[in-house]
């Protein structure tokens, strides 16, 4: 047995395993994916902790993450900006407020701008 083969089966062997297979997603939670007009979208503008740039936060999404990536595309290149996606909350630079607000309620979605 070559070393390559030793040092892989060390690593395969388990001593003690709770659950029967090592799948991670058999243990995860499945996200219940609520149609558009059942869900309460919030959108805030913030600068807090972003060394005052200021960035449109839209939060309280019930979708699957492939979902919201697709999402995100496209409300990044209605507003014309960059964005990302952070724990079901989408975060897209610049203060878009007013034209999420249109783009999402178009979609289906019930949004409002929270905040001052």
């Amino acid at each position: 047995m070559s070393k390559r083969q030793s040092n892989n089966s060390k690593s395969d062997r388990v001593a003690y395993q709770e659950f029967g297979s090592s799948n991670p997603g058999a243990t995860e939670r499945g996200v219940q994916e609520l149609p558009p007009h059942q869900q309460n979208l919030k959108i805030q503008a913030s600068r807090k902790g972003r060394k005052g740039k200021t960035v449109t936060v839209i939060s309280g999404f019930q979708l699957k993450p492939e979902t919201l990536a697709e999402l995100l595309k496209k409300l990044k290149a209605q507003c014309g900006s960059g964005g990302t996606l952070k724990e079901n909350t989408l975060e897209i630079q610049g203060d878009h407020t007013q034209k999420l607000l249109e783009n999402l309620t178009a979609l289906g979605y019930k949004a409002k701008i929270s905040g001052g």
